[in-house]
């Protein structure tokens, strides 16, 4: 059941964003793309309320789905955001922190969850009921914040604006999108690293009870890690601002998920937990730093692009599922953490390539000034210029972009 809701949630992330999510992006900006996605997810908090009162397995798996449908289409637009309104040079550092402040999340809300809202109550009758409330009042919160974002200031960014500001940065055509292979091997591994993420997460506390520590006290356990996995965001940030490069971080990171995984696996007791809790610590940085990377160089396709890597989070539907099968099949939970593990492995073809094909024009964006200074870069310091640019359907065109680098 509990992988039921699970594929229900990440199976939205699979549709949403490559469909409705990202043709919204495009056609309508980011405003109305975190208003869509914040009403969709309302409603699916809304549709818990008589899920619970029918006790229906369905209607959770249907709710998660909607909720997921809302949360996927949000964050379509919020991680784009996050990655592009700004100097392209300090784009991982953006998304790192947010990242970091959305694990602090991660961190509370489980202990709130256990500790307050179901305490003694999980099994129960209340327990069912206290889902209700909670999700009630989330869907509240929620709905407040439509209206914010309607009145709210915020930058608008077209594929043409992106088109010319790739042009000050590499000087050369980005090409068709058919030819973004940077894009498509870190569409690959953030759907290897997420599902990987959400696998080890998911059954942590199985984990631990089989090296032999009580269900409160894995319980605790997980919480640690997931606190070693926000403040390492928070450090990864720093390390980028001082100047280590992000594709350096990257490859380490994920190379250090894989030791660890294989040591957690081949450990047993509090020694293999330990492991494992480095394994959370060392997966911070490496959702926000593929997304950034990938969407280095893709001009007038980065929306496009974005929504792609949005999707890819969709890997939390595929690997779980595999990693519980094969911890049904042993009985065996260090041998299932193989899985996660070999994925790992799968993800670090993307830092490898980062590292070797595609250095140069990584490092093309993280030296560039532009937006930096504010200054606009444009032919002959004109407000607006005639860009000429190819179209997702392939057809050329040209558009008056104004105010060129605003973003």
């Amino acid at each position: 059941m509990s992988s039921g809701l699970s594929a229900a949630y990440f199976g939205a992330y699979f549709l949403c964003p490559l469909t409705v999510s990202g043709w919204i992006l495009r056609r309508f900006g980011f405003r109305v793309t975190f208003m869509t996605g914040l009403c969709v997810m309302t409603i699916g908090c809304l549709l818990f309320w008589p899920s619970g009162v029918k006790a229906s397995f369905g209607g959770f798996c249907g709710s998660m789905f909607v909720v997921g449908a809302g949360l996927s289409t949000l964050e379509t637009g919020a991680d784009n955001f996050l990655a592009i309104c700004g100097p392209p040079r300090y784009s991982e550092i953006r998304l790192n922190l947010a990242q970091g402040i959305q694990g602090v999340g991660t961190f509370v809300a489980p202990l709130l969850a256990s500790r307050v809202f179901f305490a003694n109550t999980v099994d129960t009758q209340q327990g069912l009921k206290n889902v209700q409330w909670v999700y009630l009042g989330v869907a509240c919160f929620v709905a407040l914040l439509v209206p914010l974002f309607y009145i709210a200031p915020m930058p608008e960014v077209t594929d043409a604006d992106m088109g010319l500001q790739e042009r000050d940065i590499s000087e050369t055509d980005v090409g068709p999108f058919r030819k973004q292979y940077n894009l498509f091997l870190g569409v690959w591994s953030e759907f290897c690293y997420t599902g990987a993420q959400v696998a080890v997460a998911n059954y942590f506390i199985n984990f631990a009870e089989e090296a032999g520590y009580s269900a409160a006290k894995s319980s605790d356990l997980l919480a640690v890690g997931q606190g070693l996995y926000t403040f390492m965001r928070f450090v990864s940030s720093g390390l980028i601002t001082v100047g280590v490069k992000p594709r350096y971080i990257l490859a380490t990171y994920l190379g250090l998920c894989f030791i660890f995984g294989v040591a957690a696996t081949t450990t047993s007791g509090p020694t293999s937990v330990a492991m494992l809790i480095l394994v959370l610590c060392f997966e911070s940085a490496c959702f926000a730093t593929i997304f950034t990377l990938a969407l280095r160089g893709l001009g007038q396709h980065t929306k496009r692009g974005g929504s792609m890597l949005v999707a890819a989070i969709s890997g939390g539907a595929a690997i779980p599922p595999m990693t519980g099968a094969v911890a049904t099949h042993t009985g065996n939970f260090h041998k299932a953490m193989a899985i996660p593990t070999a994925f790992y492995v799968l993800a670090w073809i993307f830092p490898i390539y980062a590292n070797t094909v595609s250095r140069k024009l990584l490092d093309g964006h993280r030296t560039t000034d532009v937006n930096v200074s504010g200054e606009k870069k444009v032919v002959d310091g004109h407000d607006g210029v005639e860009v000429e640019l190819q179209t997702e359907d392939g057809k050329g065109g040209t558009e008056r972009v104004e105010n060129v680098g605003a973003a």
